[in-house]
This record gives C-alpha cells, sequence and structure tokens, in this order.
C-alpha cells in the first residue's frame, strides 16, 4: 500500500553505506521504485534523465521542473520504502533555487540528492560540450544547500562534471572544495578509467563516493564488486531500466501493429496476478472492506 515516506531516510542510507557498497539500480517512477524493491534492492536511484525521457518525452537537458521532478519523487517514496536519491540537476536555477529544491526534497520524503556543477542547461554526463560554473559558485550552491536542510542525515552529494573540462586535477581540485563547502559525499562524474576511479578515492581520503556505471557512456563495465574494492559507497545504474523497458516495448510495439494481436507476446509480459501482486492489490481491498465495516 501507498505509506508515508520513511522517516529518516537519509540515516539508513548512511548506515547502508557504513557497511558495505549500496547499489542503487535506477528508477523513475513510483512503480519502477517499488519494483526495484521488490527484487530487493535496499535503496534507489530516481534519474533525472530517465525522468525527463519518461515524463516529456525530451532529453535531459534540464527541461523538467522542481514541482515536476519533487511530485514525481514523492510518489516514489510513498510506493517504495527503502531510501531514494534522486538527481538534482543543477538545483533548477542559483542559491535561492537550490534552497528551495532542498525543501522541497526533503519534505518528498527522498535519502538526498545531487547537485552538479554545470552551466545550465545541462547537458548528459557522458557527451561533450559541457560547461561548469565556476567553482566559488558552485561551492556557494551547497553551502545554501546545507543551510536549507532539517535533517542532518539528508544526503547531500556534490557533483562534478570538471572531467571532460578541467581533467582529472580539475576534478580532484574541485571535490575538495565541494568538501569544504560542506558536501557529505562526491560524484565524479564521467570517468573514464580505473586509475582515475582509483586516483579521487586516493585524493578525498574517508568521504564518501557516488559511482555512475551507466552504458554506452565513457565508463567502462565495471562491476559493483570493483567499486566496492575501490572504495565507492554508492553505484548508480540510473537509465539502465528505462533503456530495457523501451527495448522491449518497441519490439512489442512493432509486432502487434504487423500482426495485429499480442499472442506471441504473452509469456514475455507480467500476469495480471504478478502485477496486482506487485502494487498490492489484496491490501488496498483488505483495506477497503475493514473500514467499510467500521462505519
Amino acid at each position: 500500500m501507498l505509506q508515508p515516506p520513511l522517516p529518516n531516510p537519509g540515516r539508513i542510507l548512511r548506515d547502508l553505506m557504513a557497511s558495505g557498497t549500496v547499489v542503487m539500480p535506477g528508477a523513475y517512477n513510483a512503480l519502477t521504485a517499488r519494483l526495484a524493491w521488490q527484487c530487493g534492492a535496499k535503496a534507489g536511484y530516481l534519474s533525472g534523465g530517465a525522468m525527463a525521457n519518461a515524463l516529456l518525452g525530451a532529453p535531459d537537458i534540464a527541461l523538467t521542473t522542481l514541482d515536476e521532478v519533487s511530485r514525481t519523487a514523492a510518489q516514489a517514496c510513498q510506493a517504495a520504502p527503502i531510501p531514494l536519491i534522486c538527481d538534482g540537476d543543477t538545483g533548477f536555477g542559483e542559491v535561492w533555487n537550490v534552497r528551495r529544491t532542498i525543501i522541497e526534497f526533503e519534505r518528498a520524503g527522498l535519502a538526498g540528492l545531487h547537485l552538479e556543477d554545470q552551466v545550465s542547461p545541462k547537458r548528459c554526463g557522458h557527451l561533450g560540450g559541457k560547461q561548469v560554473l565556476e567553482t566559488e559558485a558552485m561551492s556557494e550552491k551547497v553551502r545554501a544547500a546545507v543551510a536549507a536542510r532539517r535533517n542532518p542525515d539528508f544526503v547531500l552529494i556534490a557533483r562534478t562534471d570538471a572531467y571532460g573540462v578541467e581533467g582529472i586535477e580539475g576534478t580532484i581540485r574541485r571535490a575538495q572544495a565541494y568538501i569544504e563547502a560542506g558536501a557529505d559525499a562526491i560524484f565524479p562524474e564521467g570517468l573514464s578509467s580505473e586509475v582515475d576511479f582509483r586516483t579521487v578515492r586516493k585524493e578525498l581520503g574517508s568521504t564518501p563516493l557516488l559511482a555512475n556505471m551507466t552504458e554506452f557512456g565513457r565508463t567502462p563495465l565495471f562491476t559493483v564488486q570493483q567499486f566496492s574494492d575501490w572504495g565507492y559507497q554508492m553505484v548508480i545504474f540510473p537509465v539502465s531500466a528505462l533503456r530495457v523497458t523501451l527495448f522491449a516495448v518497441e519490439s512489442f510495439y512493432q509486432d502487434l501493429l504487423a500482426q495485429g494481436t499480442q499472442a506471441e507476446w504473452m509469456e514475455r509480459m507480467m500476469t495480471r496476478a504478478d502485477l496486482y501482486k506487485l502494487v498490492n492489490y489484496e491490501e488496498y481491498e483488505r483495506s477497503d472492506a475493514a473500514w467499510r465495516d467500521l462505519r
């Protein structure tokens, strides 16, 4: 059933990070977040790119609004009883927008978010042509985020896209500045080698690190175990589920339009019973019956 968000998801996530590398499947709505939980995920990631694709049919270029993203996040937090972090893009504007983003994301029930240092409109972290803010401008956003949060367990992750612009040296220099500004963790985006992942870990000491294991990007397909061995506390798979879904749905639509029947797909779709189990239909019916009996 839909439930209020977890009372302190940030604390749960911090405890998970303290005990090992946290695997965060990417979700883009309440149902995919719930499915990740049902499959055994201990935490999840709400991808800004996947939400832009799914909600708007548009690319990840800062077209989604704070209201759209926070509403989707709130729905996911009610459906999946695991800590979720959300892509906060550039904070949807400048420092005052960042402050409002933190307020809305905490209200949604999230465990945390990441903010990035790109110039808006941002680009996918694994594309070229990116521009980054001055380091101090991003540090101001981090300080605004720290000042805005009400729960100190809410996890503030600073993402830097400097690797494609300033190299590994710039990535480390910026990450150190963001840590000094108050970031709880660092997300070094777009790294392309084991050496660079290890270098970031070495230079940033004990600060928690998030790795983005997206496919078709600049990062080779490393495993969770490898990231764990290198000292990373979180690994996200942001758009993988959406890509798998679209691949299957595209094939289905093509076949349906060609054949005029879904008969060949019956063994490749979730049954009605399994879908009802996923959304916990029986519990809704039991509760409805109980409430009727009380009237």
